[in-house]
């Protein structure tokens, strides 16, 4: 799995909470219990002394080690049955010092042996969900619910190749192959529904994706620029320059200066020369992009993506006509 430092270091500082309040507890109740029943943390000496014990049977050699550790075994069996009876005595379940884990496979480390447990995968997708900036995106729009019935004609073709295309980009989605993507349009075509279907299938493959519209991402290189450099705080705008996918949603909505028109330029070229792809969709046609940026911007966005031209009717005024 490639999820960013912020996600992993996130996720093993919620596990270590998880172990640290299951700790906390267990000492709460056996001190509890010792208090009530100090026979029991009499049993409970003598029975973390088992190592112990069968080292010291192991040493006498083997003649009589099976007798041995049978014995050994017997007297922990009385030893737990016993301490069973004083717990029920006190109002107890056996288990009551035992506190149940909220992962049992794992007893809360994340692992299974060494490899990592479901939960802790949950954990990671859950968190890069967060953190991708999709937010309820993720839930309300994915391959499974995109519906091509108010397409027709030349559009509904064009679409079920995009749709087949993207699905096979998100399950084939590898950093260093993945092309770079253009989606342009108009409002109301599919363009948003997708690029959120392919960013959540991809981010539960494994993978770093940041989903953000230019406004904001502008936003946060300004912020970054006048930011205190010496507060140890990783800048914002990191993230954009090193997720595996970076998504821009609107391109061309954003107030245009030189400062964002650089930061776009910087931003593109950056990830390209780092073979990092991108998806950027935008409500702008190629002409209406080109005024709005410098031959810089517009070169690589033609000359290095794939573009997907999103075209028909506005499908959420469909949906509203019709009720």
């Amino acid at each position: 799995m490639n999820y960013s430092k912020k996600i992993t270091e996130a996720v093993a500082e919620e596990f270590a909470a998880k172990r640290y309040e299951w700790d906390s507890l267990k000492k709460q109740r056996l001190k509890e219990v010792y208090s009530l029943c100090p026979e029991i943390k009499e049993i409970d000496i003598a029975l973390s002394d088992v190592g112990l014990k069968i080292a010291r049977a192991t040493l006498m050699g083997k003649v009589g080690l099976s007798e041995r550790i049978e014995s050994i075994k017997n007297d922990n069996l009385k030893l737990q049955k016993r301490r069973g009876e004083l717990l029920c005595s006190l109002g107890f379940d056996e288990g009551y010092t035992d506190p149940p884990h909220s992962c049992e496979k794992c007893a809360d480390t994340g692992y299974v042996g060494v490899k990592l447990c479901s939960c802790y995968r949950e954990a990671l997708i859950k968190k890069a969900y967060e953190c991708s900036g999709l937010g309820n995106l993720l839930f309300s729009q994915s391959f499974e619910n995109f519906s091509l019935d108010s397409l027709e004609g030349e559009d509904r073709e064009r679409m079920e190749q995009y749709y087949s295309s993207l699905v096979k980009y998100a399950d084939e989605f590898s950093v260093k192959t993945a092309a770079s993507l253009l989606m342009v349009g108009g409002t109301g075509l599919g363009k948003t529904h997708l690029s959120s279907a392919v960013a959540k299938r991809i981010i539960d493959r494994g993978f770093d994706v940041v989903y953000e519209n230019a406004q904001n991402i502008f936003f946060d290189f300004e912020r970054d620029r006048f930011s205190d450099r010496f507060s140890g705080e990783e800048p914002v705008s990191f993230k954009y320059l090193d997720c595996d996918l970076l998504i821009i949603d609107d391109l061309g909505s954003e107030m245009i200066s030189s400062f964002s028109v650089s930061c776009l330029y910087n931003l593109i070229n950056s990830r390209l020369n780092k073979g990092l792809p991108i998806i950027v969709s935008t409500n702008f046609t190629s002409e209406a992009l080109r005024k709005k940026y410098d031959d810089r911007i517009t070169s690589r966005l033609f000359g290095e993506f794939t573009i997907l031209l999103f075209t028909g009717k506005d499908q959420r005024r469909k949906k509203l006509s019709k009720k």
